[in-house]
C-alpha cells in the first residue's frame, strides 16, 4: 500500500476514525474492546488516528491518550477543536465556538487528555460563522508557532472558505464527508485542495454503514444514534436507498471484496490527495478496511459504481436543516 502525503507527514491512505468508539452511533464500547480495536489497528499497520474534543464529551481523546501515548512515535495524530459538549444552563450541550481564546484553551486540554506534547494535525471542527475564519485560523497558526500543534486543518468548509483560511496560514488538510452517496466535495473542494497542496481527508467513507455488507436496520439503532435524524435513513427515503444496494453488492462479489472495501477503493482511486478514515468498533472490519488500500479498480468498475450510486439516484439530503446550517460545504 503506497503512502500518501498529509502535509509534512506520510501516511497510509486508510486511517482510523476513532469517533465510533465513544460517540454518535450508540453507547461507548468497553475499555477492553476499545483496546482491542486501537492497539489492533496499530499492529495491523494503521499510522493515522483521528479524534476530536467533541467525541464522547472528550472521552475519546482520553481513551486514545491512555492506550496510544506509549506508542506515540508510531503514528500521526489528528484532533479537532471549535466544537465541544459543555454545560449550558445546567445541561450538557454541543456548542460551536471558534473564538481564539476558546481554541487555545481546548488545545491545552486536548494535549493533556492525549498525553502528548504536540498534536500533529489540529482541525477547526466547524467554522463558527460568528467569528471570521481568518481569526480562528490565525489562532491555530499561533499554536503551530508555539509548538503545540504541527499543522492546521479545517472540517466541512467550502472552497472559498478554504482559500481565505489558506491565505492566513497553510491548511494541511480539509476533512469532509465523502463517499459514493455523498459527493459534495466534487463540486469544488477537491479541486481547491489539489491546487493548494492540501490533503483531503474523507470521513464516513462507507456512508455511515450504508455501504457495508450488513446495512443498518434503522429500527434497531440506539435511541441516540445520529442516523435516526439523518434524512437518508428516514422512512421517506431509506427504502429507495436500500434498493440501490443489490447491484453494488453483486459488483463487490465480482471484484472479490466486501461492499465496504469496494467503496473505500473507489474513494482512493478518485484522486491521489485523498485519505479515508473509516471508523469501526469491530476488529475484523478494521482489518478489512485497511486491506482496501491494496485493491486495484479498473475504469469500467469505477464507472459502474458511479452510475449506481450518485446524487441523482440517492434519495434525501445528507443532513437535516439544523446540521446543514452548521456546515459550510457546497450543495448540489
Amino acid at each position: 500500500m503506497k503512502k500518501r502525503s498529509l502535509g509534512a507527514f506520510s501516511v497510509n491512505p486508510i486511517g482510523l476514525g476513532c469517533m465510533n468508539l465513544d460517540h454518535a452511533y450508540g453507547p461507548p464500547v468497553s475499555e477492553a474492546q476499545g483496546e482491542r480495536v486501537l492497539l489492533g489497528a496499530l499492529d495491523a499497520g494503521y499510522d493515522f488516528f483521528d479524534t476530536a474534543t467533541l467525541y464522547g464529551g472528550s472521552r475519546n481523546e482520553e481513551r486514545l491518550g491512555k492506550l496510544l501515548a506509549p506508542h506515540r512515535n508510531r503514528f500521526t495524530l489528528a484532533s479537532k477543536c471549535g466544537m465541544a459538549i459543555i454545560p449550558v444552563d445546567g445541561k450538557m450541550t454541543r456548542v460551536i465556538d471558534g473564538r481564539p481564546d476558546t481554541l487555545r484553551r481546548e488545545c491545552e486540554a486536548s494535549l493533556r487528555r492525549l498525553k502528548t506534547e504536540v498534536i500533529d494535525l489540529y482541525y477547526l471542527h466547524r467554522w463558527d460563522k460568528a467569528v471570521p475564519i481568518e481569526d480562528s485560523v490565525g489562532a491555530l497558526g499561533d499554536l503551530v508557532r508555539k509548538g503545540d500543534i504541527r499543522a492546521v486543518g479545517l472540517s466541512e468548509v467550502s472552497a472559498a472558505t478554504l482559500r481565505k483560511a489558506h491565505a492566513v496560514h497553510p491548511i494541511t488538510a480539509v476533512q469532509t464527508e465523502y463517499s459514493l452517496w455523498t459527493r459534495n466535495p466534487e463540486i469544488a473542494v477537491l479541486d481547491a485542495c489539489r491546487e493548494l497542496g492540501t490533503a483531503f481527508v474523507a470521513f464516513s467513507p462507507v456512508a455511515r454503514g450504508y455501504l457495508c455488507a450488513t446495512v443498518p436496520d434503522v429500527n434497531a439503532l440506539d435511541a441516540k444514534d445520529i442516523r435516526r435524524a439523518m434524512p437518508r435513513f428516514r422512512p421517506e427515503h431509506y427504502p429507495a436507498n436500500l434498493a440501490l444496494l443489490p447491484p453494488l453488492q453483486a459488483l463487490a462479489s465480482e471484484v472479490g471484496c466486501t461492499p465496504a472495501q469496494l467503496a473505500l477503493a473507489w474513494l482512493l482511486h478518485k484522486a491521489p490527495h485523498i485519505i479515508a478514515i473509516p471508523g469501526t468498533t469491530n476488529e475484523a472490519h478494521m482489518r478489512d478496511n485497511l486491506a482496501a488500500g491494496d485493491l486495484a479498480l479498473g475504469d469500467s468498475v469505477m464507472q459502474r459504481l458511479e452510475d449506481l450510486i450518485n446524487p441523482r439516484t440517492v434519495s434525501g439530503p445528507r443532513y437535516d436543516a439544523q446540521a446543514t446550517r452548521e456546515v459550510d460545504t457546497e450543495e448540489f
